[in-house]
């Protein structure tokens, strides 16, 4: 078994997830995996790295397939006993002007976004080494998504004992509040993927908390950041920052030294705590 620190980043053969292995490749000292849905388009991204001397490993992961986060699961377990560094950047987002109705955008928005993100942390936290760092990407747009939320849902969602049944339960009821056209009436405002966000900052919440009780001297940083408006294919090209500014603040978060306590289970972009 390998004793090489390791460090994995979800939906990484493009844009954001991509400038964040290429950063981790500068500056983590161990073994940085890129991870993607299509094994040609990872093995490519691994190959463009190559070219600019760094050095990426290539893993298959598919967020919304159990088993293929499962098989990542079982590899690193068997390979380096462990997980050092877990970014969970892989999402999706339907364009503005998508005309897929509504509570179609939902499902699948809330499937990879929110679902998938959580069933990776539900299989790779429990491997995550003391000193180990995870940074769940979400994004600003879930800040102002929970400002357009009703009040009782806003409370809930900052509640400071909300469980994550209690979290499933509510982007369950979202998804179905949508299919029945009623998401309006019960409060939810009129985004997916603001609402996918949501989830991901709350369960970064609560997955914080149950570090600090479950394994609170492991000294274990967990926290979901915004990378910024960056220039990808998800944002389009008129927005101000690059793919390398983008990843600054992940990076920034799963790089935190050893001696740090803070920032954990917070919402943080450009590398300042927000809040919530």
């Amino acid at each position: 078994m390998s004793s090489t620190p390791v460090a994995v980043v979800t939906g990484a053969n493009k844009g954001i997830g991509f400038a964040i292995v290429r950063a981790l490749c500068k500056q983590f000292p161990g073994d940085v995996y890129l991870t993607a849905r299509d094994p040609g388009r990872g093995q490519e991204a691994v190959a463009k790295l190559q070219q600019e001397g760094l050095q990426a490993c290539f893993h298959q992961l598919d967020i919304d397939d159990l088993q293929s986060i499962r098989a990542l699961r079982d590899f690193l377990k068997e390979k380096y006993g462990g997980l050092n560094v877990l970014v969970n950047n892989a999402g999706i987002a339907f364009k503005v002007h998508d005309t897929t109705p509504f509570a179609v955008q939902a499902e699948v928005t809330l499937k990879t976004n929110f679902f998938g993100t959580r069933d990776v942390c539900t299989e790779l936290l429990p491997l995550v080494k003391p000193y180990g760092r995870v940074v769940n990407v979400s994004s600003m747009v879930s800040s102002s998504a929970l400002g357009s939320c009703s009040q009782p849902l806003q409370q809930q969602f900052r509640s400071d004992t909300i469980t994550e049944e209690e979290l499933v339960q509510l982007m369950t009821k979202f998804v179905e509040d949508t299919k029945k056209g009623v998401h309006a009436k019960e409060g939810w405002p009129n985004t997916a993927y603001g609402v996918s966000k949501i989830g991901v900052t709350v369960l970064s919440r609560i997955q914080a908390r149950m570090l600090n009780e479950q394994r609170k001297g492991d000294h274990i940083l967990l926290n979901a950041c915004c990378p910024g408006w960056v220039r990808t294919d998800m944002a389009g090209p008129k927005a101000t920052k690059s793919p390398d500014e983008g990843a600054e603040t992940p990076v920034y978060l799963a790089l935190l030294p050893s001696d740090a306590d803070a920032p954990h289970g917070q919402f943080v972009s450009n590398k300042t705590v927000r809040p919530w």
